[in-house]
């Protein structure tokens, strides 16, 4: 019985541990799934297809498909939707990794 609740434990950890957390700063106004995000930092946790952007108080949740890229990018970029005043973000590239998030 003490063996399966330890592997309930290691179970529930590893899977809390799979959401990983990136910051970010924003140079702009921007929007991200309808919500206005200001200037400034955030943090940025990605898991199962989803990403919530905190920054101060506020959190933003999303649908991202996650891609691979071939090479590292060096720093962290934010991409944004082509004569969009709003400055919708498209796509984050996270520095240090090759990870892509796409916004649908």
């Amino acid at each position: 019985m003490r063996t399966l609740i330890l592997l309930f434990v290691a179970g529930t950890l590893a899977l809390a541990s799979a959401a990983e957390t990136y910051k970010l700063n924003l140079f702009y106004p921007s929007e991200v799934g309808g919500s206005k995000l200001s200037p400034g930092n955030c943090v940025v946790t990605v898991a199962d297809g989803q990403v919530v952007i905190k920054q101060g108080r506020k959190k933003v949740e999303a649908s991202v498909k996650v891609e691979t890229a071939e090479t590292e990018f060096k720093s962290t970029t934010v991409r944004y939707a082509a004569d969009d005043e709003t400055r919708q973000i498209t796509e984050i590239r996270l520095g240090g990794t090759n990870t892509r998030l796409v916004f649908n």
